[in-house]
C-alpha cells in the first residue's frame, strides 16, 4: 500500500465565513487555523498548502477573557536604538482590531515560506461587510 500525497493541482480551496461577534479569541484563532492550513480535509499534507480561503467579520466584536486587556502587551521594534513600541491589546482592540486575530492566527502556523502562503489565505474585517460577495463563501460554525 502506498501513501497518497496531494499537490497543487489536487486541492479543492472553498471559501468560508466566519463571524467573530463574541466569539472567544484563542478558540476562534485555532479553528481558522485548522481550516486554513487544511487540516480538517482528507487529502492533507504537511508541505503543501491544501487550505480553505476564510473570510472574518465583526473583528471589532471579539471576546477576550481576564485580564487579557490590560495585562496582554504586543511589542514591535523598528530595529533603530531605543525603537521598541508597546501596546497593550485593549489600545490594539481600539485602533485595529483585525491585526488582533491576524496575529493570534500567525502564532499557530508554520514559520516560513508556507506559512506566509497559508496566511495571505485569511481576510479580516472589522465591521460586517465584505469584498468577497461572489465568492460565495458557506457560513464555518463555530461549534
Amino acid at each position: 500500500m502506498k501513501t497518497q500525497f496531494a499537490s497543487k493541482g489536487d486541492v479543492e480551496r472553498k471559501w468560508y465565513l466566519v463571524d467573530a461577534k463574541d466569539a472567544i479569541l484563542g478558540k476562534l484563532a485555532t479553528r481558522i487555523a485548522t481550516h486554513l492550513r487544511g487540516k480538517n480535509k482528507p487529502i492533507f499534507t504537511p508541505n503543501i498548502d491544501t487550505g480553505d480561503f476564510i473570510i472574518v467579520i465583526n473583528a471589532d466584536k471579539i471576546k477576550i477573557t481576564g485580564k487579557k486587556p490590560e495585562n496582554k502587551i504586543y511589542y514591535h521594534h523598528s530595529g533603530y536604538p531605543g525603537g521598541l513600541k508597546a501596546e497593550t491589546l485593549k489600545e490594539r482592540l481600539s485602533k485595529r482590531p483585525e491585526k488582533i486575530i491576524i496575529d493570534a492566527v500567525w502564532g499557530m502556523l508554520p514559520k516560513g515560506r508556507l506559512g506566509r502562503a497559508i496566511l495571505k489565505k485569511l481576510k479580516v474585517y472589522r465591521g460586517p461587510e465584505h469584498p468577497h460577495k461572489a465568492q460565495k463563501p458557506e457560513i464555518l460554525p463555530l461549534k
